[in-house]
C-alpha cells in the first residue's frame, strides 16, 4: 500500500481527540450513502415507469394504423388487409371499428370507445383481450352465416374492468350502448339504442383501457353504427417495434393515395419526452443531497487538518513533501466518498429489487395509469452515480488537502 494510502487510513481509523470530528466524519459516509442510494432507487423508478409504459403500450395498442384521410372509413377493406399483411417485416394485420358510445346500466352510465374486431386477428396485433375473462372472446367470435341470429338473446360485449365497475355491470347482465350515429327521423337524428349482453371484462392494469374501451363483434358494430362492409382503421403488428416510423411508411406507400398512416412512438411522444425530463429533474435534484454530504467531507478534512497540524510539520521534518500531504487527505476523502458510495450502491439496488420483485407499493391507476409501483434498476445507472458521487466528493476534498500541503514545520510545532 502506498505511503499516503497507508497515512489516510490511519487517519480515519484512529480515535481522535476530539470526537466531533469522528462524528461529522460518520455523518459524511452515511450521506454519501443515503444520496447514493436514493438516486439509484429513484432512476430505477422512472426507468420502470418508463419500462412499463412502453411495455404496455406495445403489448395493448397495435405498432401501425392505417387510416383513409378523407372518407369515414375504409372500404372493402379484406383484399387491402391481405395484401399489406404480406409486406415485409409485418407480423399480423387486424381490421377495426372504432366510435365513441354511451354504457349504460340502469341510472348508471361511462362514456367508451367501443371497437369492432375479429378476435382471430386482433390478438395477434394486441394483448388487451388477451386479459379478458375466461372464455369471453370465445363468446365473441363471428358467427357463421347460417347460424340463426335468433339463437343468441342479445350480441355479446366486452367492456374494461373499471367501466363495468362504473356502470355496476357483471358478466351475463344487460348493457345499453348508445350509439351518436343514429337513425334520421322527421325530429332528426335520434341516437341509436342496443342493448348487450356483458360476456366478460378485461383487466389490462392500464386505466386509459381499463375505463374507457369495450370490444365487439366486427359485424355487430357495423350493424350498430350503420356502416356494412367499413371499418375505420387497420392495424398492424411488426417484427421491429422500434423501426416502425420507416415500416409505416412502407406500409403508406403500399396502400396507396389516400391513406395515411400513424404508430406508437408518434402517438406517445409527449409522454416518452415527459418521463425522459423527468428522470433528469429527479437527477439533478437528489444529486443535492450528495452534494451536502461533499460539504460535510470539506468541513471534516478541514477539522482533521486542524487537528492533525503537528503531525503534518513532523511528518514534512522528516522530508515529506507536500504533495504527498496533499495527497494523503485527498486520499482519505476519496475512501469516504467510496465507503459511502459502495453502502449506497448495495442498499440502492437492494431495496429496487425488493420494489420490483414484491410490488409493495400501489399507487392510484386514476392519476398514474398504471396501479403499482415499478422498479427497473439498470447497471449503467450504477455507473454513472458512482462516478458523479466520488467526483463531487473529490473536488471537496481540494480545499482542506490545499491546506494541509501548505502547513509550514517550523510554525506549526514552534510552541511545542
Amino acid at each position: 500500500m502506498r505511503f499516503e494510502l497507508y497515512v489516510a487510513a490511519r487517519y480515519l481509523k484512529a480515535k481522535r481527540r476530539q470526537a466531533v470530528v469522528g462524528v461529522v466524519t460518520g455523518i459524511s459516509v452515511a450521506g454519501v450513502t443515503a444520496g447514493v442510494a436514493a438516486l439509484i432507487i429513484a432512476l430505477a423508478i422512472t426507468t420502470g415507469m418508463q419500462r412499463d409504459l412502453q411495455d404496455k403500450l406495445l403489448g395493448f395498442t397495435a405498432h401501425i394504423q392505417l387510416m383513409q384521410v378523407e372518407a369515414r372509413g375504409i372500404r372493402d377493406w379484406e383484399p387491402l388487409v391481405k395484401r399489406l399483411s404480406h409486406l415485409p417485416h409485418v407480423v399480423a394485420a387486424s381490421p377495426g371499428l372504432f366510435e365513441p358510445v354511451l354504457a349504460a346500466r340502469g341510472a348508471r352510465s361511462g362514456g367508451a370507445m367501443i371497437e369492432g374486431v375479429l378476435p382471430d386477428d386482433e390478438r395477434n396485433v394486441s394483448d388487451l383481450l388477451s386479459t379478458a375473462s375466461p372464455g369471453a372472446v370465445n363468446i365473441l367470435e363471428p358467427q357463421p352465416a347460417s347460424a340463426s341470429t335468433q339463437s343468441e338473446e342479445l350480441p355479446p360485449i366486452i367492456l374494461g374492468s373499471d367501466l363495468a365497475q362504473t356502470i355496476g355491470a357483471a358478466a351475463g347482465d344487460s348493457v345499453l350502448v348508445v350509439s351518436p350515429q343514429g337513425e334520421m327521423t322527421p325530429l332528426g337524428e335520434v341516437p341509436k339504442y342496443v342493448r348487450f349482453r356483458l360476456a366478460g371484462t378485461f383487466h389490462s392494469g392500464f386505466y386509459q383501457y381499463d375505463d374507457e374501451m369495450g370490444f365487439l363483434r366486427l359485424a355487430d358494430a357495423q350493424r350498430l353504427f350503420d356502416e356494412p362492409d367499413l371499418v375505420s382503421i387497420i392495424s398492424f403488428k411488426v417484427d421491429d417495434p422500434n423501426r416502425a416510423p420507416e415500416i409505416a411508411h412502407t406500409i403508406e406507400q403500399a396502400a396507396g393515395p389516400g391513406y395515411m398512416t400513424n404508430n406508437w412512438m408518434e402517438q406517445n411522444r409527449e409522454l416518452f419526452s415527459a418521463l425522459k425530463e423527468e428522470q433528469i429533474v429527479t437527477f439533478i435534484i437528489i444529486a443535492l443531497i450528495v452534494i451536502v454530504a461533499a460539504l460535510n467531507i470539506l468541513i471534516a478534512l478541514t477539522m482533521m487538518v486542524m487537528e492533525k497540524t503537528r503531525d503534518i510539520a513532523v511528518m514534512m521534518s522528516f522530508g515529506v513533501s507536500p504533495d504527498q500531504v496533499r495527497r494523503i487527505f485527498l486520499f482519505q476523502g476519496i475512501l469516504i466518498s467510496v465507503v459511502g458510495t459502495a453502502l449506497g450502491l448495495v442498499l440502492g439496488y437492494i431495496a429496487s429489487w425488493a420494489g420490483g420483485h414484491y410490488h409493495f407499493i400501489h399507487l392510484s391507476a386514476e392519476v398514474y395509469s398504471i396501479d403499482t409501483l415499478p422498479f427497473a434498476p439498470r447497471a449503467i445507472h450504477g455507473v454513472i452515480v458512482a462516478a458523479a458521487s466520488i467526483g463531487i466528493s473529490l473536488l471537496a476534498t481540494l480545499y482542506p488537502s490545499s491546506s494541509a500541503a501548505r502547513v509550514l514545520p517550523a510554525e506549526a510545532l514552534r510552541y511545542e
